[in-house]
């Protein structure tokens, strides 16, 4: 069973954060450097291992896993390490999936809903301007609600989708985590950029936080850190 619990996070790394490289994630350095730079132990997981190696939660980064040849996500939500995740977050686990994270969590059924080509059928790189909607789960915990936040945002299969009986549900539960602001990017229905569980432990997005936890790169802005910033804490209290 995966700890759930952690003492008082800091430099040497008492929480330990996992984070998953599939072949073709480009991300997961940038978001084991959040995790550090959060004050986390940032902890290298491998796709074809189920040993999630005792973290207390993971993250799913960016990129292309497989090169999205069949679908986004649609061959990595079948990796082993997939097996032990799923089962974990059923079980409380904080799992956050980026971009082909979210892509990936909602191929397993974590998330509902589904990701599609971009509206205008263009990739897109650019600074985007997000709405904090909910600001309870695990991973939004230091940000407050209807806080506007700026971090980067580049995909192809961007557009979230899902059929208006999920979309009502999302919004009368409060589900929706974040929304795009100004001009939609790649068409999401109700401009939804991520989305949370019933329970908040899992929680999935299309922009990128972990390129804005510094002010020296990305936006110049460090508005993606409370991501980590917020299960680190989540975790102490728990």
């Amino acid at each position: 069973m995966t700890s759930t619990t952690a003492s008082e996070p800091g430099p040497s790394g008492n929480t330990r954060i996992g984070v998953v490289t599939f072949p073709g994630t480009l991300d997961d350095r940038d978001s084991l450097r959040a995790v550090r730079l959060a004050g986390a132990e940032p902890v290298p997981l491998w796709h074809r291992d189920k040993d999630l190696k005792q973290v207390d939660a993971v993250v799913l980064a960016g990129g292309f896993s497989y090169g999205d040849y069949l679908r986004a996500g649609a061959i990595s939500r079948f990796s082993p390490v997939m097996e032990t995740i799923i089962d974990q977050a059923r079980a409380g686990l904080p799992v956050l999936g980026i971009c082909n994270g979210f892509q990936i969590l909602t191929e397993s059924h974590l998330l509902p809903g589904a990701m599609l080509r971009n509206n205008h059928l263009h990739f897109i790189c650019r600074d985007q301007r997000l709405r904090v909607e909910n600001a309870d789960t695990a991973w939004t915990a230091d940000y407050e609600a209807g806080q506007e936040i700026s971090v980067p945002l580049k995909n192809i299969d961007g557009r979230y989708v899902a059929d208006e009986r999920v979309l009502d549900e999302l919004e009368a539960e409060g589900r929706v985590a974040f929304r795009y602001l100004g001009t939609n990017p790649n068409g999401s229905l109700r401009d939804i950029a991520g989305i949370t569980n019933a329970e908040g432990n899992v929680v999935g997005l299309m922009p990128h936080p972990e390129h804005a936890v510094e002010p020296l790169i990305g936006t110049g802005r460090t508005d993606g850190l409370a991501f980590f910033t917020s299960v680190i804490k989540k975790l102490v209290t728990s």
